[in-house]
């Protein structure tokens, strides 16, 4: 099961949000704003980044600059208490299942989370469209 974890305000986690119910794809909608990342979530986020923090930390927000902190300096257990505290540090959207994650709305990206049927699918309707359009490169 996918799992989008956003907040409403946000306009990639709406985007986001949309092209899943857009594809028909299953997901979990998570309010990280009012129902602050749990010690297990955010563990097993951090284990899908290849940069830890620095993937997951939006170090342009406005909270992050009002905090003026070096999340290197901090503990796990620390960390975990200032996002708990401050979810808005977070990037958004932070898209996952089992198997991947990403973090930030990009349609070619997203595409991963579409089952494997549902790809071959799409890009043979695209290639038939190009046909008809007289398209040769896809």
């Amino acid at each position: 099961m996918i799992t989008l974890f956003l907040s409403p305000s946000c306009t990639s986690c709406r985007k986001a949000k949309a092209w899943l119910k857009k594809h028909e794809v299953d997901f979990k909608e998570h309010n990280i704003i009012t129902s602050p990342l749990n010690h297990d979530e955010l563990m097993s986020i951090l284990s899908f980044t290849e940069n830890g923090t620095d993937d997951i930390i939006s170090t342009r927000s406005k909270v992050f600059q009002k905090l003026d902190i070096d999340v290197d300096d901090l503990s796990i257990s620390e960390l975990i208490m200032l996002i708990g505290e401050n979810p808005s540090l977070l990037r958004r959207p932070i898209i996952m299942n089992d198997k991947m994650m990403q973090i930030g709305y990009n349609e070619d990206e997203i595409r991963a989370f579409l089952s494997r049927s549902y790809r071959k699918q799409e890009l043979k309707d695209a290639t038939i469209r190009a046909e008809i359009e007289g398209i040769d490169d896809i």
